[in-house]
């Protein structure tokens, strides 16, 4: 049996060193590697590994399409007695596109980016990208029958649904074209889509374009958030706090986002502190519908109130997901910067009483957005502080300038630099509270 192998991994997350010994000679491996990240792949002479690299900051482009297109054709060559083994995680969708013509890679990356802007989900977004697609929806691992195809994968997507992670080129699509018009719809895109959109949405079959059977397919979950903040959980622990994990479905609007985590500070700190004072019963209620709000099902919030107030020990309170952030301005950021500097804000608005606070947003990738930092951590004095200095918050996030802002307050002090992890599991939120 011929083992066949291409890796899908972030366009902004490097790999250690590896080599395998192959009974094939074809292998095919597309990597965001490159010159920029000071490491290289170590292959050995005369390697029988393939590598391309493209998707730079997580857009297609040409060269990913030439990856792709390599794919394909190895796919496409495999028989019965050939294994394709797939390793994927985010950005992989950037990495494998394959537009259907006559859909260009410029006309797909354009309408990407405009719903991007408008705040679509990364649902929504693969949704789109899979109806445009010759590998993603499952197109991948019909493109390999009769070949056995296994897929290991690391999930960067809420609920870990196989067919929406890198928009699943080895899991049947089961979305139909009505689906995409209803998205397109949403956002009012429907009437500036290209010519050439439109022919293929119209073009479509509304079943499932990937294979009817998936006998030869074997997915497997690998890695995701909950373990990620299951393992965050057992270090605070080890540190001496009495770690909760609130919920690992944080998405939707990040100013939703930031007043939760902020009015979460006041309630939660109410109850770790022996007078109970600060919060009210008006902004408990407020709390529990922010709950209801963001859809966190997964939250059981008086469970975790009555934890808190049983703590003897500073409390780390931990949540994993991928907030949206709707572009009104031309800075410069990311997801995790922009919550940090939200939540900053809204703790200064209600200062959280007598206890201290920090909150920390960071991508477990390392690199929120295009930049160089993981994220970012705030405190209640942040605000005042900041306009110690002559910076203005409110300004910087109406230009969605968050990195430019951390830059500058107290010389970059507050982001967070992990460097390139390896690994991609969407975004990690720590909110740590601890009496005065």
């Amino acid at each position: 049996m011929a083992e066949v192998s291409y890796l899908l991994s972030p366009p902004d997350v490097p790999r250690e060193p590896f080599s395998w010994q192959a009974r094939s000679p074809s292998w095919r491996v597309t990597s965001p590697l490159g010159p920029e990240t000071g490491r290289e792949m170590l292959l050995k002479p005369h390697s029988r590994v393939q590598v391309f690299e493209g998707a730079e900051y997580n857009l297609p482009d040409r060269d990913a399409l030439r990856a792709a297109l390599a794919i394909q054709q190895l796919a496409e060559g495999l028989t019965a007695d050939d294994l394709l083994l797939v390793l994927i995680s985010g950005g992989g969708s950037a990495l494998l596109p394959a537009p259907i013509p006559p859909v260009t890679l410029d006309e797909k990356q354009m309408l990407t980016k405009l719903l991007a802007a408008r705040g679509a989900t990364i649902q929504e977004l693969n949704t789109i990208r899979k109806a445009l697609s010759q590998l993603k929806g499952g197109g991948l691992a019909q493109a390999a029958y009769p070949a056995q195809v296994v897929s290991l994968i690391l999930s960067d997507v809420v609920g870990d649904p196989m067919e929406v992670i890198a928009s699943g080129p080895t899991v049947a699509s089961t979305h139909s074209v009505q689906d995409c018009l209803h998205i397109l719809n949403r956002y009012g895109l429907r009437a500036a889509l290209p010519r050439s959109v439109k022919t293929v949405l119209a073009q479509a079959d509304s079943d499932p374009r990937g294979p009817h059977t998936c006998g030869h397919v074997l997915n497997v979950i690998i890695g995701s958030n909950t373990l990620a903040l299951a393992e965050a959980q057992r270090q605070a622990e080890v540190l001496g706090y009495r770690a909760l994990v609130l919920s690992t479905a944080m998405q939707g609007d990040v100013k939703s986002i930031a007043q939760f985590y902020g009015l979460l500070a006041r309630v939660a700190g109410a109850r770790l502190t022996p007078s109970g004072a600060g919060a009210s019963v008006e902004e408990e209620a407020e709390l529990q519908e922010l709950v209801t709000e963001l859809q966190l099902s997964d939250l059981h919030l008086e469970e975790v109130l009555e934890a808190v107030a049983g703590a003897r020990s500073p409390v780390c309170l931990l949540a994993g997901g991928e907030p949206t952030v709707q572009l009104r301005g031309s800075g410069k950021g990311g997801r995790n910067q922009e919550l940090a500097l939200r939540v900053g804000a809204e703790l200064g608005r209600r200062p959280p009483g007598p206890i201290d606070v920090l909150f920390l947003s960071a991508g477990t990738d390392g690199q929120d957005g295009p930049t160089e930092a993981a994220g970012a951590w705030v405190m209640p004095e942040l605000a005042s502080q900041a306009a110690d200095e002559g910076l203005d918050v409110d300004n910087f996030l109406a230009h969605n300038d968050s990195y430019n802002f951390f830059s500058c307050f107290q010389g970059g002090a507050y982001l967070l630099r992990t460097g390139l992890t390896g690994t991609n599991v969407m975004d990690a939120h720590f909110l740590f509270l601890r009496p005065q």
